[in-house]
């Protein structure tokens, strides 16, 4: 609430003043170049004395804020554990990009034909080598990659597949399982 003796700055505008009166919702002004003005309580705001401001400073204690500054905080996060069978799963991304430094001048038939070639050459590394599962991340698209690479994994004995995690991978990535036959 204002009183007489204030100190105010008028919203929106750059005014600012003493007040003089205050009569229901309305508050009468001397502006600090003199001129007497009337204005309504929601357009003024009241201004901290500078000495308040002081005041208030020095009421911190001191040693309270450099005792804080100084003990450690506590960590605050939850530390995931990892299972120890829970081994990187070797990721291959097929797009374009990544495969080649510069697609210009490939049709799209070449493009595809080097993306299931690389596709290809990872599974048969899989299977060689003896890793149980790999994530090849297609992307969206028009889904022609992901149906190539379903048709070239159903090709192979042994090997099952599906979506990949969607969280992880959102809806373009397949996950391939390698059955090992124990010789």
């Amino acid at each position: 609430m204002l009183s007489k003796g204030d100190k105010v700055s008028v919203l929106d505008e750059a005014i600012n003043g003493t007040v003089l009166s205050v009569k229901n919702n309305e508050v009468s002004i001397e502006t600090e170049d003199g001129f007497m003005m009337t204005f309504f309580v929601n357009e003024l705001v009241k201004i901290q004395d500078s000495s308040d401001l002081m005041n208030s400073i020095k009421r911190i204690n001191l040693e309270e804020v450099t005792k804080e500054k100084t003990e450690p905080k506590p960590r605050s996060f939850v530390k995931e554990k990892k299972d120890k069978r829970d081994v990187a799963v070797p990721e291959f991304d097929l797009h374009i990009e990544k495969l080649v430094p510069n697609k210009r001048g490939m049709t799209n038939y070449d493009i595809l034909t080097l993306q299931t070639e690389t596709a290809k050459r990872h599974i048969e590394f899989a299977i060689k080598n003896r890793i149980p599962k790999i994530v090849f991340i297609h992307g969206v698209g028009e889904g022609v990659l992901k149906a190539e690479l379903d048709f070239l994994l159903g090709r192979y004995d042994g090997v099952d597949f599906q979506d990949a995690n969607y969280q992880k991978y959102g809806l373009g990535a397949t996950e391939v399982y390698f059955r090992q036959n124990n010789r």
